[in-house]
Formats: C-alpha cells, structure tokens, sequence
C-alpha cells in the first residue's frame, strides 16, 4: 500500500504552511497527498461565568466549513503543483484521535504550529502536542515563514541559491537506525549536506574533582569517533550524501536551535514509551518545537 503525506488543515496560517510544504514534500518522494480536516476543531469552547455564550456553528455549518476549505487548499495546491495527486477526507471524532489515526495510515504526518518571532519559537498547541507524543508515525511540524530548502543566496553573491542543510540531532547512548534512515533520505532526495549533532557532558561525578582535565580530553578525543562509527555504514549506504559531523559540548537542544537557522529541516527522535503518564516527547525535541526556526521532523523509534 502506498502511504500518502498526510497534512492537517484548519484554515489557519500555520496550517497552510504545512499543506504548502507537504506538498514539496510529497512530489520529491513521489507520493499522493492527503489533506485532512476534522470539523470539531473549528467549534470554539467557550464557559463564561455569567452572560449569554458564543453560539456553536451547527454540525452542517461546520461540515460546509470543513469542505470548502478543503476544496480551496487542494485547488491552490493543484495549481501550484501540477501532476501531484491530492486527495481531501473530512476527518470525524475527536481531533487528536482522528490525527492519530490519519497518520498511523501516512508516510508523513504534517502540521502547522504557530511562531512566536525568532526567540519565542513555536507556541504547541494541545492538539499537536498531544499528537506528537503518541503518534506512530513521523511527524512534521512547519510554522509560516520557515524557510525550507532553497532559500540561502551563495556566498557568490551571484544571485543562485544553494541548498539548505538538513541537520540531525543524535543520541550516541542509543542511536536509532530509524531516526538516521530518515535523516539521510531526506539529504539524499535534496541533494543537501547532512550535519549531524551531537552533545554530550561529562558525568556529575566528575565536575570538581583533580581528574577533570584528563577525563574530559578523554572524551573529546572518544565521542568524535564514536560518532564516526555509528554513521559509517549510513556513509556506505548513502555515498552522494555529504556529512558533516559535530561533536559538541552540552545539550544537544540550544545547538541544534543554532542550527535550525541555516537548515532546511532538523529531525530528531523521540522514544516510545507505553506509560501514560507525561508527554514523552523529550527535552531535545521540547527546546526545538519551542525555538526552532527550521521545520522539525519527530520520529518515533523504540
């Protein structure tokens, strides 16, 4: 079964941003697209503690709602993208359960998010929170006006444009070949530079004490070439992909929001885990959706 690039719509901004890059996205994998909207999300909640409420549209009210946008969105996508097959589905039930379930059928799963300038980053809102957590599948989150992958001019200053790279944060304590895989095609269909990051601290139990200095050279000389070994046989698998490597001092998070500012796309992973309780998404992964000014790409991974 071919699995399409799912992006969720609600009329917002943030959200045509996403369909706009989903749409890129779905012709360089040479895929379907497949734009959702769950009608609910336009019923605003409203509990004021005294005086009349905001009326709730009608279920029909919304559904013309729901239809209308989507017919608009595939139109303009159409246009824009020529030959891309698009499909629209009105999504019923609850909107994170009805997300999850569209992209537990998707290669991708896309959405919007809303920036807040270049320090305050992206504001989550509940729904994409909610689905980052528990999805199964990769999401996307784009915010408007974050640049993707040809926008830098050349150092020439010749008017061409040269490809963003597309940065990987990695955790050497248990790198994911998930997480790797996706990263490197993502460079290989782009024909961009992949820079993978990595940080890494020395253990508590060693600040303060007179073996300081030798056990850090210790590891600045070991984690850069335990870097280079995990990323090896992905160098084999993918030799047109040029990689830059970083091993870098303190957490990964704030260095790769550094990086998010010349980078296409920055995909980091996130790991599952059946408890209930909590968000489990990460710090790594909180600092970029709260800062990133890249799209960032969360891949699940056991």
């Amino acid at each position: 079964m071919t699995r399409p690039i799912t992006v969720g719509l609600d009329g917002s901004p943030q959200s045509v941003a996403a369909a706009d890059w989903a749409a890129r996205e779905a012709l360089s994998r040479d895929l379907p697209l497949r734009l959702v909207n769950a009608s609910v999300w336009q019923t605003p909640v409203f509990a004021p503690a005294t005086g009349p409420g905001v009326p709730v549209p009608s279920a029909e009210v919304r559904r013309e709602y729901a239809r209308s946008l989507l017919d608009e969105a595939r139109a303009h996508l159409a246009e824009r993208h020529p030959g891309l097959r698009i499909d629209a589905d009105e999504l019923a039930g609850e909107p994170v359960t009805a997300l999850l379930e569209a992209g537990r059928d998707a290669e991708l799963l896309v959405l919007g998010s809303r920036g807040l300038g270049r320090v305050a980053g992206f504001l989550l809102g509940s729904v994409s929170l909610a689905v980052l957590a528990a999805g199964e599948r990769p999401v996307v989150l784009v915010r408007p006006g974050a640049h993707t992958g040809e926008g830098r001019r050349a150092a020439g200053g010749d008017g061409d444009t040269v490809r963003r790279d597309i940065v990987l944060g990695l955790d050497l304590r248990k790198p994911s070949g998930a997480v790797i895989g996706f990263a490197f095609e993502a460079a290989s269909r782009s024909a961009a530079t992949l820079r993978v990051v990595h940080g890494w601290t020395l253990p508590p139990y060693h600040y303060g004490g007179d073996l300081l200095p030798e056990v850090r050279d210790d590891m600045a000389a070991r984690v850069p070439r335990e870097l280079s070994e995990v990323l090896a046989p992905w160098r084999e698998k993918y030799p047109a992909v040029q990689v830059e490597s970083q091993a870098v001092v303190g957490g990964a998070g704030a260095h790769l929001v550094d990086a998010s500012r010349d980078a296409a796309l920055v995909v980091v992973g996130r790991r599952v885990r059946r408890s209930a309780v909590g968000a489990h998404i990460g710090p790594v992964a909180q600092a970029l959706l709260h800062h990133a000014t890249a799209p960032v790409a969360v891949v699940p991974h056991e």
